[in-house]
């Protein structure tokens, strides 16, 4: 990869390279000039939304001039969850689309991220050819005339076409049973803040939102999926049967049962593996995941007889390989859930949807389902880094590694990564026991802080 996109597009923090308005503004313009090379129309067609941060306003405007000073025209959503740019992008037969977020990281955090015409994130061949674009932009691309400059173009009726388009995953006999459920909603105060609300209440559900007054700071800021301990203590508070976490731009689902049981995303994956295994639904007997996932989805997946492949980290490395090897069912134990028989991404929306449908169908608990997968202890710890130099070059990390390799055996793993969007090194264990696990991790994570630690 080159110096501007990480495993989820273009991130950092605001105002600092190359989160600025000067990247967005070249962003823009190398967008209109790749689209339109990849696409048939004279004038890209180019759907962007963006998240509830405070930036969001500022980062799509450079953008648009971009996209609009090289004739791409531009159709805004607003504010507005990833996985729905991604379905506009190919229900308006729009030739990219553009998402200003970044995801659960903090307020001060924004990012760029693309979709192709047909609502898949870009491959790293693609990326790097339009990062090149962007970082050798000194007036070189054409100009375009006056008449041909872009337009902008509003999209008022997206959240509804978004919300039709998820909904329909729901036949009339699960929506009827679902008719009366109290569901708690924990919307990070981010995209889905208006429209998850909406969704459900239009099931007949009783809802309780939490975290759905976005203030352009408040963006993931203890609540989300990452810190779904509050959801789990609501949920249980008030009586409800199931509590859906989503994050700051409505990719990633957790789950909490009637008991403040809290599901990962692992957890979820095992759950409709099942069921669309038992319904005959699962083509390919194939399921997709990347090497985080916990070593209990594997034995799940393994007493089913299905196949479990998986990826380096990032769902749209899953993706990859969910098209490759045909699977249709694929995701993140941090909550990136993928539906290729329904969807082109990850969607937190219709994971929650899909859920329910289960429960539905079912007939059953969440926290019955949740008796899908046993859970091995892991624990995961991230280091700020203020460098990233090969895992094996940090002095005394692969000694200690190989020790605690050989002492877990069979019964746990060690997976030591670097994040793609954040400057953190991030330290798993896999163990018999939770003590295990912690005690290992610590040690390791203590090993990379005091050589590399920011």
């Amino acid at each position: 990869m080159g110096t501007l996109f990480g495993t989820d597009g273009i991130r950092g923090r605001v105002n600092q390279y190359p989160m600025t308005p000067e990247i967005a503004l070249r962003a823009g313009k190398a967008a209109a000039v790749f689209f339109r090379s990849k696409g048939s129309h004279k004038h890209p067609k180019i759907v962007i939304g963006r998240d509830t941060r405070l930036s969001g306003s500022m980062i799509e405007s450079a953008l648009v001039s971009g996209l609009c000073s090289q004739g791409a025209d531009v159709y805004l959503t607003g504010v507005f969850p990833t996985p729905g740019v991604a379905y506009l992008t190919t229900h308006l037969a729009a030739d990219a689309g553009i998402v200003v977020s970044a995801s659960h990281n903090p307020f001060y955090d924004n990012g760029i991220k693309f979709f192709n015409g047909r609502g898949f994130k870009l491959s790293d061949a693609m990326e790097n050819d339009l990062e090149q674009l962007i970082l050798n932009d000194h007036n070189k691309h054409p100009v375009i005339a006056d008449k041909a400059i872009g337009k902008v173009f509003p999209v008022p009726d997206a959240g509804m076409l978004y919300s039709n388009f998820l909904l329909n995953v729901l036949t009339r006999e699960v929506k009827t049973r679902i008719e009366g459920l109290n569901i708690v909603l924990d919307c990070s105060n981010g995209a889905t803040s208006t429209i998850a609300p909406d969704i459900f209440s239009r099931l007949g559900t009783g809802v309780i939102p939490l975290s759905a007054s976005p203030d352009g700071i408040n963006i993931n800021d203890t609540c989300g999926s990452q810190y779904p301990e509050t959801l789990a203590q609501k949920v249980v508070e008030s009586g409800s049967d199931v509590g859906f976490a989503f994050d700051g731009d409505g990719d990633r689902l957790i789950a909490v049962d009637e008991t403040g049981n809290i599901l990962t995303g692992d957890q979820l994956i095992a759950i409709f593996a099942r069921f669309y295994h038992q319904h005959h639904l699962l083509t390919n007997q194939t399921v997709v995941t990347t090497v985080m996932s916990n070593m209990g989805l594997g034995k799940t997946l393994s007493d089913l007889h299905v196949t479990h492949m998986k990826s380096i980290v990032g769902d749209r490395y899953v993706m990859e390989q969910m098209l490759s090897s045909r699977a249709i069912i694929g995701g993140e134990d941090s909550g990136h859930i993928i539906f290729l028989d329904v969807h082109t991404t990850g969607d937190g929306l219709m994971a929650a949807l899909q859920f329910l449908r289960v429960l539905a169908s079912e007939k059953t608990s969440a926290s019955q389902l949740a008796e899908s997968m046993t859970v091995f202890p892991q624990i995961l710890m991230n280091v700020s880094v203020g460098a990233k130099p090969a895992i094996s070059d940090i002095d005394g990390l692969s000694e200690a590694l190989a020790k605690a390799e050989k002492q877990l055996g069979d019964t746990g793993r060690v997976l030591i990564r670097y994040s793609g969007t954040q400057p953190m090194c991030r330290v798993m264990v896999e163990a018999a026991t939770k003590a295990e696990a912690t005690h290992f991790c610590s040690q390791l994570a203590e090993i990379i802080r005091s050589k590399i630690g920011a």
